[in-house]
């Protein structure tokens, strides 16, 4: 008989939004009359730029010429696409990265469950609590995380690094050394973000102790205040401690396009051993590249029109942010986020667990959120909306919670 990987068999029930999609459908189907708000999974609603629209028709007619037809794509990436993200990336804002340090994907979920890969199996890894739920399961099914305590929903192997209301979301320095530290700036769930003065503190510690930050900057386009940095490449330092991971899926709305890309500089080494060659072996030997139609859309994002037009949509988000913020603080709850990302991040009312509160908001409003409990034990007691959703919703679903 066969044998599995075990590992798979210690991940505790399933994916976050697997089970909220089980709920919601059965909720659904048992009130086939109730009209449902979603706002919970990350997912845009405004259709693509028409910059982007443009490249990808364009690219379609290149397919069906014999001159212009594209078979497989560069494992790395076309040069077209890396050298235009180096530049208005990197380059604009004074960071040196090159484009041969950059390699495109088809997205930062996939980038963030991957490249733990170059690890050694007993590294430890530190990730931020509450955060994305891929970083700590992706090591889960590694091997690398030790048992898991269902009281205290945490494996023996993780250092859990607190980000609450309590230090102001700002996790403080492990006891223990880590060698792969996970940062989500700004934060997915919470919508917080560290100043460059904190990140340039992480960037030295990391330095310090010899550990890599694993750095997901997926909502970089979203900040808003000037002493947030973009990059952690803006920080001195970064270049020889730092793996960056962004997405196209929330910046320009590819989230059913698909595309990505990561940086691992080639200062990035352990004794002899390069990140970046590792990571362009592991590149070409299990990718095939991202569809030139889809690195052609992403050429766009940064074209003059792509830019302007983005600009809007992120403004049209971020407005549905203010309002549900300025919503529930009105109506009397504690909440977060909502100025650097589109995620309001709220304090469950009268002491209800994160689980509860959901069934409460589906039941009583029709409205689905995140619980807090799904990113991390000290997710619980806090609850997450997206601010992706129309407008429209946007209001309606803040009415309902009002009226709750």
């Amino acid at each position: 008989m066969f044998e599995v990987n075990e590992n798979y068999l210690k991940l505790p029930g399933s994916y976050l939004f697997s089970n909220i999609a089980k709920k919601v459908s059965d909720f659904t189907q048992a009130h086939p009359e109730k009209e449902i708000i979603r706002l919970g999974i990350g997912d845009v609603t405004q259709p693509l730029a028409p910059a982007i629209i443009e490249a990808l028709h364009k690219a379609v007619d290149e397919m069906a010429n014999a001159d212009t037809f594209q078979g497989y794509a560069p494992d790395l990436g076309y040069e077209f696409l890396r050298n235009t993200i180096a530049q208005n990336d990197y380059k604009a804002r004074g960071c040196e990265i090159s484009a041969d340090e950059i390699f495109v994907s088809d997205g930062a979920k996939s980038d963030s469950g991957n490249i733990q890969e170059l690890f050694s199996q007993d590294a430890k890894i530190a990730v931020c609590d509450p955060v994305y739920p891929v970083y700590v399961d992706s090591n889960v099914m590694a091997g690398r995380t030790g048992t898991y305590d269902p009281k205290t929903e945490t494996w023996s192997r993780v250092i859990y690094m607190p980000t609450t209301m309590e230090n102001h979301f700002v996790p403080e320095f492990p006891k223990e050394t880590p060698q792969m530290i996970y940062l989500c700036c700004p934060n997915n769930p919470t919508g917080t973000t560290l100043t460059k003065a904190q990140l340039q503190e992480w960037v030295d510690y990391a330095n310090r102790v010899g550990a890599v930050i694993i750095y997901d900057a997926a909502y970089e386009a979203y900040i808003s205040e000037e002493d947030v940095p973009h990059s952690i490449y803006e920080c001195e330092g970064a270049r020889t401690c730092a793996i960056e991971i962004k997405s196209f899926s929330k910046n320009a709305g590819f989230t059913g396009v698909r595309l990505g890309y990561t940086v691992v500089p080639k200062d990035l080494k352990s004794k002899n051993a390069s990140l970046h060659d590792m990571w362009a072996r592991r590149h070409g030997t299990k990718f095939n590249g991202a569809p030139y139609i889809q690195q052609r859309a992403g050429e766009a994002v940064y074209s003059q029109a792509g830019k302007a037009q983005l600009k809007e949509q992120i403004a049209y988000y971020m407005k549905n942010a203010a309002v549900i913020k300025q919503g529930l603080k009105d109506a009397g709850y504690t909440v977060f986020g909502g100025v650097n990302a589109p995620y309001i991040w709220l304090k469950t009312p009268n002491n209800m667990t994160s689980w509860e509160f959901f069934d409460d908001l589906l039941e009583r409003a029709n409205v689905v959120g995140t619980p807090g409990s799904g990113f991390g034990p000290s997710g619980e007691g806090y609850f997450r909306l997206t601010a992706f959703g129309t407008y429209e919703n946007s209001l309606a679903a803040l009415e309902r919670i009002k009226s709750m």
